[in-house]
């Protein structure tokens, strides 16, 4: 489809600049822009760029100002990269399949689907599960029984939900995510370890975004929380009756153990391993790599295994490099003192 630069300010609220009436059928880099295409401008870094794409249409900031002449016609917005975010997002949503339920689906009969699905191929949604409306299901997807799940949600291929799971409104998982997979629960028994039945659930809140080969387990009792506004992303395991609070991101390999709480606004890099049950406060931030072994007050800011304060771990790693020069020195003055000790 096609749309005209007058077109695309009227969605975004922007003004055009140049020919209101030019068209584009597709999105690019503002370096890669071709005829035809829509880019944007928000990084300053990327502004030579401006001067010579061959994109026919570029969304800029309101307070651009050009210092050479500027063949693409300009659509002026308060925030660049949201505007294009939002196209993005539109973007997506158009191409993705039409409401339909494949005839290789199975849905059992006490299942219920809200208006507007799409359910892939090969998918199994099981006893009693209720799915609301817009929702996509990808092929390959399972969906255990009496798992509840909001409107306006997208699983892509191969995602599990095992039974009884609660998920929310705009919740994304990505291929390969599991959800409500047994909790690491064993117990020590005469030499050998006895497992430990896991019969809570996870509960997802509106608006989680959930990335691929993710594992969040279930409770042993009670719930897994992952709450509003959580991100995580690909490769990280959950463990059983954590808690993750509203808006906090935790980046790619990371791994949370058994019933710590993590609060809301927290920043968490890739490869941090945190303990079962600590407490992490709102708003802290833990470096990628960290390891974290003790509780964290709000709004801390740490790194390192074990973590301490990014202050004094900066403080502290200016010696560590310098460990070696200065063993020599000490060595130097080990002898020198002994030297003086023996005349």
């Amino acid at each position: 489809m096609e749309y005209s630069a007058a077109q695309i300010a009227q969605l975004l609220g922007g003004q055009v600049e140049g020919q209101a009436d030019v068209k584009v059928h597709n999105l690019s880099k503002i370096e890669e822009g071709k005829p035809g295409t829509l880019s944007f401008l928000a990084n300053p870094q990327y502004t030579p760029y401006i001067y010579n794409t061959e994109a026919s249409v570029v969304i800029v900031n309101d307070d651009f100002i050009a210092e050479q002449p500027v063949s693409s016609t300009l659509i002026r917005v308060p925030s660049a990269y949201e505007a294009f975010a939002k196209l993005l997002e539109l973007y997506n949503q158009m191409q993705q399949e039409e409401a339909v339920i494949d005839e290789h689906a199975f849905i059992a009969p006490s299942a219920k689907v809200g208006e507007n699905a799409y359910i892939g191929a090969f998918c199994y949604i099981g006893k009693n599960v209720t799915i609301g409306r817009n929702v996509k299901i990808y092929p390959h997807t399972y969906i255990g029984n009496n798992t509840r799940i909001g409107d306006d949600c997208t699983f892509f291929s191969g995602v599990k939900i095992y039974n009884d799971c609660v998920l929310g409104s705009k919740v994304t998982l990505h291929s390969g995510v599991i959800i409500g997979g047994d909790g690491f629960g064993f117990a020590p028994n005469q030499g050998e370890y006895k497992k430990v039945a896991q019969i809570g659930n996870v509960l997802i809140e509106d608006m989680v975004e959930v990335g691929a080969n993710t594992t969040i387990d279930r409770a042993t009792l009670g719930h897994t929380i992952i709450r509003k506004g959580v991100k995580l992303d690909n490769l990280i395991q959950i463990a059983h009756n954590v808690e993750i609070g509203e808006n906090t991101v935790i980046a790619a390999q990371s791994g949370v153990a058994g019933s710590t709480k993590i609060g809301r606004n927290c920043m968490i890099g890739g490869q941090v391993g945190i303990i079962g049950h600590l407490k992490i406060g709102d708003n802290v931030k833990i470096a990628a790599q960290s390891g974290v072994g003790q509780n964290v007050a709000d709004h801390q800011i740490i790194q390192g295994s074990p973590a301490f304060g990014i202050g004094d771990y900066k403080r502290a790693y200016v010696y560590f490099r310098k460990l070696a020069d200065m063993a020599k020195d000490i060595d130097h003055l080990k002898k020198y003192v002994q030297k003086q000790q023996n005349s």
